[in-house]
């Protein structure tokens, strides 16, 4: 097998890797939902407002690192149930890590909604 063959399978292998993840966090965390229900409206008021091609940028993809970061917050959850269920104070830590860190980006996302209407219209 030649190197861009080789290089291709693990292309692909990534693509199915990253669809299998998808559809766990799709199908057991109602949070990634919600996140795609607020980038269902967010997404199409940043293309309809008349915003400069960056700052939709910015809005859209804030909003996809929202649900970037609830998968990487799922994966945290996953770990930390896999080594034990017992109630552990680093357990609980890295739990509330990983909900910081899509608290974090979310409110991110709010603050260049909020910088970018009031740039535009105030």
């Amino acid at each position: 097998m030649g190197f861009l063959s080789q290089q291709w399978q693990r292309f692909c292998d990534r693509v199915v890797w990253s669809l299998e993840g998808w559809r766990n966090v799709w199908q057991t965390e109602p949070s990634l939902k919600q996140w795609i229900v607020a980038n269902c409206i967010s997404t199409p008021l940043a293309l309809y407002l008349p915003l400069s091609p960056a700052e939709t940028a910015v809005i859209i993809m804030g909003g996809i690192m929202v649900l970037a970061a609830e998968c990487m917050n799922t994966a945290i959850e996953r770990v930390v149930d896999d080594i034990g269920m017992d109630r552990r104070d680093l357990a609980k830590q890295a739990k509330d890590a990983g909900s910081a860190t899509v608290a974090v980006t979310a409110i991110s996302v709010g603050a260049a909604w909020a910088t970018i209407l009031c740039m535009n219209f105030l």
